[in-house]
């Protein structure tokens, strides 16, 4: 089974320069301030027109709020400026409930910045297909079973909103395909037991009905703060056979990244191998709907994780701000990442760094 786009490790491998930096500011807070995250993901609204028995984010409501466009134009340009390479809208919301959400991609690509989409895929418009698809590296669509109705229970929501999904990804292809554009398509299912069953079926409507480029089906890690604990034990063990069943079904044009590894650092006796988290402050950061901004998205409304507020201030006065500076102490000396989210979004990256600086082999000149 392939995994081409790395969705079940880590990429910063393939960003040397700004790990050295990290390396040479790690304990140096001078330095650090002006050390600046490759990745931000932003939520551009709070609201969302479903309510997945899964959300981690349940605890923040749903907030019916959205980043001023005008604010984000000037905020975007200015991380373009400083570093940041990339810029995931998902987050809180929905993000294509955003109104001037095509606007706001094609801000992005005019900062120099790449840009993907994590969505529902029940509101896409002919204005996002003409204006911010040319400019989106990749959109993953959250499709989490292979019929209506289990769809239905599961994102709690109408059954019709199945086949809304499916159609608008179909347009999404059919577009990408007559234009040329370099946009990778692909859905992604959050293995439950409600939905184990139709795991087969979601990969053959994504290959044969739609024409996606790929299929990741992962497994659900409990958030610190969400209001559902309905899946908090859940066991993997159990579903590793099912990728073994569902690489059948790849062709050259069609992959599933079956997140086995992911699975069974989550069930298993796997240990992180690290004591502190060297990702945060440094490597990404999240914006929420408020324009808050977080060094972590496994703690937002946590203060010892809020920077500050694109709002009111820019993006570089956050990044260097005392709020900041107090978190990186705090990484960096007693904070206890037992306290942290199992299989957080940058547990490779950590385990990466984590090798870098603290269990590095002997004789590593030696090359």
């Amino acid at each position: 089974m392939s995994d081409e786009y790395a969705i079940d490790g880590q990429k910063l491998v393939f960003h040397p320069q700004r790990v050295a930096q990290w390396m040479d500011a790690r304990d140096d807070w001078e330095q650090a301030r002006h050390v600046y995250p490759i990745y931000v993901e932003i939520s551009p609204v709070g609201a969302c027109n479903h309510r997945c028995t899964f959300c981690a984010v349940d605890y923040i409501g749903y907030q019916p709020i959205r980043l001023d466009p005008e604010i984000l134009r000037t905020r975007l340009t200015e991380m373009g400026r400083l570093g940041v390479r990339s810029v995931m809208f998902a987050g809180e919301g929905e993000p294509l409930l955003h109104k001037q959400i095509s606007e706001i991609v094609e801000t992005t690509a005019a900062a120099g910045m790449d840009s993907a989409l994590t969505t529902n895929a029940t509101v896409v418009t002919d204005k996002f297909i003409d204006r911010a698809l040319p400019h989106v590296t990749w959109i993953k669509a959250s499709v989490n079973a292979g019929t209506a109705q289990t769809y239905a229970e599961v994102h709690r929501t109408r059954t019709k909103d199945f086949n809304t999904a499916i159609e608008n990804l179909k347009r999404l292809v059919d577009a990408r395909n007559a234009r040329g554009l370099d946009c990778t398509l692909g859905a992604q299912m959050l293995l439950l037991p409600e939905n184990r069953d139709e795991a087969d079926t979601l990969a053959k409507i994504c290959r044969d009905d739609i024409g996606l480029d790929y299929l990741v089906i992962k497994p659900y890690s409990q958030h610190l703060f969400s209001e559902t604990r309905a899946y908090a034990q859940i066991d993997y063990r159990g579903d590793l056979a099912l990728g073994e069943r569902l690489a059948a079904l790849e062709t050259d044009d069609f992959n599933i990244v079956f997140r086995s590894h992911t699975m069974r650092k989550h069930s298993g006796n796997d240990t992180a191998g690290y004591q502190q988290c060297h990702a945060t402050p440094f490597f990404w950061a999240y914006v929420m709907a408020s324009g808050d901004v977080y060094g972590c998205s496994a703690f937002l409304k946590d203060e010892r994780f809020a920077y500050g507020n694109l709002n009111d201030s820019n993006f570089e006065e956050i990044w260097s701000s005392e709020a900041r500076r107090k978190n990186f102490e705090s990484l960096s000396g007693d904070f206890d990442i037992r306290q942290c989210r199992r299989n957080c979004r940058m547990d490779e990256v950590n385990r990466y760094l984590n090798k870098l600086v603290e269990i590095r082999p002997p004789h590593v000149n030696f090359i």
